[in-house]
């Protein structure tokens, strides 16, 4: 539980010129003993929050200032060491040049984060003027002498995990949008993997098919297709990729699965695969906000059965008119289909699917895909080897 607390900032400073002061926060705050008996209390009037499982641990690091100077040069250290102070308890009315408010607005200047905590039995200042003062912000609290333990307690609790809140904001969105990302991806791949199910040849398919494709763009963002492919581009076609053949999940079994040749009329029902793909994603992209992804998933859909040369369905494109996506994905596909065995051939070896590839540059697929796969096969042979190794290697453990 100790490794957990370190990992908060717990650090809170209090700024008075009496040192009695200072021991009844140190024995409030940090006590151990004291620690464990205002912890069942605070939990029996306030209930949750800031709870301490472990009570021979102590809570919170309490330093002490005499003044407004000390203080400030408290923060300043702490800032340039990098372990800044979470919550400030300030005296009002001290003995020195700087009076409570005046030491505030100088800490503030160097640690605008500071929450803090007004301690005054009598003052100089009025609650409007103290407002005016400060502004009209969330960042203080005042707390009025005699200290109540409980409410000093509550109060450090509260405002050390609000400061914890606010300055890890962008960590803890990060974390939670790197959270949303992860479970997005697992569910588009189940997504694909529906359709790729029903066909027990294709199981590591859609993995080859990312991987394929990645590869691909990668290469080309050296080449004239440079100006379209950044990062964005190369994470949406990642996520992207594996719904080509989402529509298959719509074409029944008995042409899906046919061991033999097409008939024309079965080879138009397949051929609706595209569209059936393309239009489910098309009414996702309607209800979804800001996934750009599924703009590409829909054209790779659609279009990765196109041909550079327009000989291609569902709409006969050509050349520049075929997303730049869909012309990736339909060389990572039709490598992937001649390398694999399906229920109607055998896998062709890897260097004959190399040599078909290239009399297809200008005809069946882009000239400059096809460049790049040229420059990258050594990679496609890898992705390919690797996972035979994997499947080696979770047959001989099965056994």
């Amino acid at each position: 539980m100790k490794a957990v607390n370190e990992l908060k900032n717990k650090r809170i400073l209090v700024v008075d010129d009496k040192a009695s002061i200072h021991e009844d926060f140190r024995r409030i705050l940090s006590d151990t003993g004291q620690t464990a008996s205002l912890d069942i209390a605070r939990a029996a009037v306030f209930g949750g929050g800031c709870e301490t499982t472990n009570p021979i641990f102590e809570i919170f690091e309490v330093d002490c200032a005499f003044d407004g100077h000390d203080a400030l040069e408290k923060i300043v250290e702490a800032s340039r060491v990098g372990k800044p102070y979470a919550l400030a308890f300030v005296d009002m009315r001290m003995e020195s040049n700087w009076d409570g408010l005046e030491t505030i607005e100088k800490l503030w200047k160097v640690q605008p984060s500071l929450q803090v905590v007004i301690c005054t039995a009598y003052s100089d200042h009025s609650w409007s003027e103290i407002a005016g003062r400060l502004g009209q912000t969330e960042r203080f609290l005042i707390l009025k002498k005699p200290f109540d333990n409980i409410e000093v307690r509550q109060m450090a609790c509260s405002l050390t995990e609000k400061w914890e809140l606010l300055n890890n904001l962008d960590k803890l969105v990060k974390e939670r949008t790197t959270q949303i990302s992860e479970t997005r991806d697992i569910a588009v791949f189940v997504l694909a993997s529906l359709a790729e199910s029903r066909d027990p040849e294709t199981g590591e398919h859609l993995e080859r098919i990312r991987s394929y494709s990645h590869i691909l763009a990668e290469e080309l963002k050296n080449s004239a297709y440079s100006e379209w492919i950044d990062d964005k581009f190369l994470e949406n076609l990642y996520r992207s990729s594996p719904l080509h053949d989402i529509g298959k999940i719509g074409i029944p079994d008995n042409i899906l699965l046919k061991p033999g040749t097409l008939t024309d009329e079965e080879f138009e029902i397949m051929k609706q695969h595209s569209i059936i793909g393309a239009d489910a994603l098309g009414s996702t992209i309607r209800t979804s906000i800001g996934e750009s992804f599924l703009e590409m998933a829909a054209d790779i859909a659609k279009y990765h059965h196109e041909r550079y040369d327009g000989g291609g369905y569902p709409e006969g494109l050509k050349e520049q008119e075929i997303p730049l996506s869909a012309r990736i994905v339909a060389l990572a596909d039709v490598y992937d289909a001649l390398t694999s065995s399906r229920v109607y051939k055998l896998a062709f070896r890897p260097e004959l699917a190399f040599t078909m590839i290239k009399e297809e540059r200008g005809r069946h697929f882009d000239p400059l895909v096809v460049d790049a796969f040229v420059n990258r096969f050594d990679d496609f042979l890898q992705v390919h080897n690797l996972l035979e190794l994997e499947k080696t290697s979770i047959a001989l453990t099965a056994e």
